[in-house]
């Protein structure tokens, strides 16, 4: 990407998780620091190509959920927040696929994801695409501003994929799933996806140590029990809080050999 056409807001000087997210899926919207900060991170967790077999599972439970959540459940309003760098796989065009009356706000706070964000707003005649800038801190400025297009009066979809490891405990992150959860009436659900630290701790640590040190956005693996607890409240939807492997059909439906994903995903139902 050329520096000199970037909005004045964008620091390439260091390392922001939405690019490095995309470099790790093989894009190309990320700068040198991004790619060193990942190189880095994937060495210490079993080289790239294991790295990127991991963020790609998480994209493909983004789209499982979102299929079940349409087909099976119902929704037909998701709020996603945390977006990143927009992607074939994004919840708008998996939502749209299944109805096309599915309304959809995107929220991020990185102002890169903005520069983009004119290919997330592609939509269905009949439904609605919306971005937000904004941040989970401020969860009650994103379902102000989200209002304008979803009716919290009905069920919506709480979308929070690889977002929830990129706040420490001091942050209060149940604090702000709470938030959006008491904006939402019954039947809504909450999707997420979180790297475990009790899952390849060695590697996660060192991993971490390193993310740590060149982004300043946290890196904050939780063990299975501190993910749970994002769900208190709700009625889990089969099979629980499991590894992105283990959560319904995968893509592929059988992991290569050897292969363990440090990531723990979960949809539950507000009661």
């Amino acid at each position: 990407m050329a520096e000199s056409t970037l909005p004045p807001e964008i620091d390439t000087s260091v390392a922001h998780a939405a690019r490095v997210y995309d470099y790790m899926l093989g894009g190309t919207d990320n700068f040198a620091v991004d790619r060193e900060a990942a190189e880095a991170a994937a060495a210490a967790a079993g080289g790239m190509d294991k790295v990127r077999s991991e963020v790609q599972a998480n994209r493909a439970f983004l789209g499982r959920s979102v299929r079940y959540l349409t087909h099976e459940a119902g929704i037909r309003q998701f709020l996603d927040v945390g977006t990143g760098i927009p992607n074939a796989n994004n919840v708008g065009p998996v939502a749209q696929g299944e109805a096309p009356e599915s309304r959809i706000v995107y929220v991020d706070n990185d102002p890169i994801v903005l520069a983009h964000a004119h290919h997330l707003l592609q939509s269905a005649d009949a439904g609605d695409t919306v971005y937000v800038q904004g941040d989970l801190r401020d969860g009650d400025a994103i379902l102000r501003r989200a209002a304008d297009t979803l009716d919290f009066g009905q069920p919506v979809a709480l979308m929070l994929v690889g977002l929830l490891h990129h706040f420490r405990d001091g942050d209060d992150p149940c604090a702000m799933v709470r938030t959006l959860l008491g904006a939402v009436p019954p039947g809504s659900y909450l999707a997420l996806s979180h790297l475990a630290i009790d899952i390849m701790p060695e590697a996660m640590e060192a991993a971490a140590v390193h993310l740590n040190e060149a982004m300043e956005e946290p890196w904050v693996p939780r063990t299975h029990a501190a993910v749970a607890q994002f769900f208190d409240g709700l009625e889990l939807v089969d099979p629980g809080v499991v590894q992105v492997d283990q959560w319904r059909q995968p893509d592929p439906p059988v992991p290569p050999e050897g292969w363990t994903n440090p990531l723990y995903v979960g949809v539950g139902r507000k009661p």
